[in-house]
C-alpha cells in the first residue's frame, strides 16, 4: 500500500504531510504522559518486528497479486495508539529515506493510511471495545480489515485529488483496492490476534527478545524468499493502467526523486545486509525516541 511518488502530486501530499506531522507531535505529547523506561525494550521490539514482516510479501492465490502485514493495529494493541503512530512513523520514513519503499512526497499520505487509520480509527472503535469485552482475537481481525480496507479507500481518494487516476475509473479502482486488500487483512487479523493473545501471557521481556530474534531472521533470512508478484496496489494500477496519469512533472517531483535517489543506500546494498542495517536504524531510531519520551516523564514527575 506505499505510494510512491509519481502518484500523488504536491497540492496533495504536502497537505498530507502536514497533517501526517501535526498528528505526530500530538501523538508525542500525549504518549509522554505515560511512557516509562521499562517500555523502551518492549517498544523496539515490537517495532522492528512490524518492520520486518513488512518485507514479507505473501502470494494472494488467483489473483497474479501478493500482499505483506502492515501491523498498525498489531502496534496498536500492545503499545497503545500513540506510540503505535510513533512507531509507524519511524518505520515508514526508514522506508522511504533509505530503501526508496515509497515516496518522499507521498510519506505525509503514507503515514495517514497505514497509520492514521489503523492507530486512531479502528484501533479505538473496533479493536478495543472488543478486546475490553475478551474478544482480542476476533477483534484483531476486524480491526485490521477495517484498517486496510479504510486505507485503500484513502488511496484511491489521494489517487483521484492528485490526478493521478481518472474520474472514470474511480469506482473501479475502489472495488480492485477493497476485493484485493481483504485477504490481506484476513491474514493480517490473525496474525494480529495470535500475537496479542501470547503478548498477554508471556513475560514482556521475555516477548520481546523472542521478538527481536524472529525479527532478524524475517529480514535477514525469510524476506528474501518474498514473492515477487505486485502488491496490492501495483495489481489494482495495473488492472486500470489505461486511466493512469503518472505525475511527474514539477520542480518538487524531480527534487523528492533526486533526494530519494541519493539517500536510498540500503536499496542498493546486498539484501540480507541491507534488510538488517534498515532494521538496526528504526530499533535505533525507536530506542533513542523511546529514552526521550521516558526522560520527559520523569522530568514532569520531578516538578
Amino acid at each position: 500500500m506505499h505510494l510512491g511518488n509519481g502518484i500523488i502530486c504536491p497540492v496533495t501530499g504536502l497537505p498530507m504531510l502536514a497533517i501526517a506531522g501535526a498528528t505526530a507531535y500530538y501523538a508525542y505529547k500525549k504518549a509522554k504522559t505515560d511512557f516509562t523506561k521499562d517500555k523502551v525494550l518492549p517498544t523496539v521490539a515490537i517495532t522492528g518486528l512490524v518492520f520486518a514482516l513488512q518485507m514479507i510479501n505473501f502470494a494472494i492465490p488467483a489473483t497474479g497479486s501478493s500482499g505483506h502485514i502492515v501491523g498498525g493495529i498489531l502496534l496498536a494493541a500492545l503499545l497503545g495508539p500513540y506510540a503505535a503512530f510513533l512507531a509507524m512513523c519511524a518505520i515508514l520514513l526508514v522506508q522511504a529515506v533509505f530503501f526508496a519503499d515509497g515516496g518522499l512526497l507521498a510519506l505525509g499520505c503514507n503515514i495517514f493510511n497505514m497509520g492514521f487509520l489503523a492507530c486512531f480509527v479502528a484501533y479505538p472503535l473496533l479493536f478495543k471495545p472488543l478486546a475490553d469485552r475478551n474478544k482480542t482475537f476476533l477483534g484483531a481481525v476486524i480491526a485490521s480489515i477495517a484498517a486496510l480496507q479504510l486505507g485503500s479507500i484513502a488511496v484511491v481518494i489521494e489517487g483521484a485529488l492528485s490526478g493521478a487516476v481518472a474520474s472514470s475509473a474511480v469506482l473501479n479502482f475502489t472495488g480492485l483496492m477493497q476485493a484485493i486488500h481483504f485477504p490481506i487483512g484476513v491474514v493480517e487479523g490473525v496474525v494480529t490476534g495470535i500475537i496479542a493473545a501470547l503478548a498477554s501471557v508471556v513475560d514482556r521481556k521475555k516477548l520481546s527478545y523472542t521478538f527481536a530474534g524472529i525479527s532478524v531472521i524475517l529480514a535477514g533470512v525469510i524476506s528474501q524468499y518474498a514473492s515477487q508478484k505486485p502488491d496490492g496496489l501495483e495489481w489494482s494500477l495495473l488492472n486500470i493502467s489505461d486511466s493512469v496519469v503518472m505525475q511527474t512533472q514539477g520542480v518538487l517531483y524531480n527534487i523528492s526523486e533526486v533526494l530519494q535517489a541519493k539517500m536510498s543506500i540500503f536499496a542498493n546494498m546486498p539484501y540480507t545486509s541491507g534488510s538488517l542495517a534498515g532494521l538496526a536504524v528504526v530499533a535505533a531510531i525507536v530506542y533513542l525516541f523511546g529514552l526521550r519520551l521516558s526522560k520527559n516523564l520523569v522530568d514532569e514527575n520531578a516538578k
